[in-house]
Formats: C-alpha cells, sequence, structure tokens
C-alpha cells in the first residue's frame, strides 16, 4: 500500500519557464527505504521539498498534480502537522540549526509539543545515543566539526520520531567514524519501522542500505525499481 503517492507532479520555480520535475509519479510505502540517485538538477531535491510541503508553502512557484500522503491531500495539512510527519535532514546543516546548545536544538520541537519532563529526556537521550554526539553536548553548534554537526541534525529528527524521514546526502563529507555511526542510525530507524527516502551519489551507502532504487533524469524518474536491477542498468 502506498502511504506516500505523487500523481502527476509538475513544478516551475518563480521567475524560470521550465519544470524543475515535470508528470513525476512515484509511490513509497510505509517502513521502506528508498534512494533516489540522478545527476544535479535533475529533480531530486525538488521532489523531495515538495513531499515535505515546502513546496509550495514556501516557494511561490507553479505546481500541478497531486501529492498524497496517509490517504490525504497534501495541500489540506497545517505546516505543523507535516512536520511532525516528515523529518527532513538538510544536506547543509547550517541551513538547519537556529539554536546556541546543543541539547536546546534537540529539544526545541519536544518542548513547542508541551511533552512531559520524562518523555523529553526519554526521547533526548535516545537521539544522542543513536547519532554519537554525546561528546559535543557541552560545544555550540556551529563550533561542532561540520560532519559532527550533520548528526546533530539527524538527532532532532530522531527526537521527533516522525513516520517518514528524508536524508539529503547523509554520507557527503563524512570520514570512516561518520559513516559507520550512519549505519547505526538507519539500523535504527529501519528497527522503528520509519520510511527512508534519500537523496545520494554515494553508490556503496546505497547499496548497503536500500532495496529500492529511483533514477531521475531530465526532471523525471528514467528508472524505478529493486536495486540489483538498477545498478546493473548503470553498469550496462
Amino acid at each position: 500500500m502506498a502511504y506516500i503517492d505523487i500523481q502527476n507532479v509538475t513544478y516551475t520555480y518563480p521567475l524560470t519557464k521550465t519544470p524543475s520535475i515535470a508528470d513525476v509519479n512515484l509511490s513509497f510505502e510505509r517502513g521502506k527505504f528508498y534512494a533516489i540517485l540522478g545527476a544535479n538538477g535533475s529533480g531530486k531535491t525538488t521532489l523531495c521539498n515538495i513531499i515535505r510541503g515546502f513546496i509550495p508553502n514556501f516557494f511561490q512557484g507553479e505546481m500541478k498534480g497531486k501529492v498524497i500522503i496517509d490517504g490525504k491531500n497534501l495541500e489540506e495539512y497545517e505546516m505543523g502537522e507535516i512536520a511532525s510527519k516528515i523529518g527532513y535532514v538538510f544536506q547543509n546543516p547550517n541551513d538547519q540549526i537556529f539554536n546556541d546548545d546543543v541539547i536546546k536544538e534537540i529539544e526545541y520541537v519536544l518542548r513547542y509539543w508541551k511533552l512531559p519532563e520524562e518523555e523529553i529526556k526519554r526521547r533526548r537521550e535516545e537521539a544522542i545515543d543513536v547519532t554519537g554526539i554525546r561528546p559535543y553536548l557541552e560545544m555550540h553548534p556551529f563550533d561542532i566539526p561540520l560532519p559532527i554537526r550533520k548528526f546533530l541534525t539527524i538527532a532532532v529528527v530522531v527526537a521527533v520520531s516522525p513516520d517518514y524521514v528524508i536524508l539529503d546526502e547523509p554520507t557527503a563529507g563524512q570520514d570512516l567514524w561518520g559513516c559507520a555511526q550512519l549505519r547505526k542510525v538507519m539500523d535504527y530507524l529501519q528497527s522503528k519501522g520509519k520510511t527512508v527516502i534519500t537523496i545520494s551519489h554515494d553508490m556503496e551507502y546505497v547499496a548497503e542500505n536500500f532495496e529500492r532504487v529511483i533514477v531521475m533524469a531530465h526532471k523525471n524518474v528514467i528508472a524505478d525499481g529493486k536495486k540489483e536491477d538498477i545498478f546493473y542498468q548503470i553498469n550496462e
């Protein structure tokens, strides 16, 4: 059963004449892991921005088609409601962090929701352990090394615990420790039954963690299937 259903979606940014994605049709099932591959400009990030609701709420371009999430049209969701359903980890963590304290950053949404203190602490500690950022808790977020800073933004999403998680180039800039820690994060998300959609150029990471691979080019989906079949086509 498709829990995210993208139906004939076309989107054109303001001041541009050609669509960034054109007539895209895709579906995503609950609890599955999906990798989206493609060259820069192929429409990967635009697609994920639409799923998350950033488009058309924050970008006032022209969108055609429908996005259905859990049986409800995306346009019917409030932004706060969609934020609790879909977590997005940006490629650049600097675009996402806005607190001057690591703990405050992790707890921000939880306190906004007015969760009980025990629940806030439980979620915070679990997120810290899953992402391996405990040695950096006393540092200013922007003093943390950039690759580790990305794990802070992942910790925020882990603490919020949405049904769907979008990761934009999670292995970019990561060393061996970071890649190993990311595997722990993926195992954790899988154990919790989360749906994960990842934009990546890292073929090894995709091969290790994903069963279904979607390839985008020329503003559309050109391949969608099991990783073995997709990699065979790529290597032909």
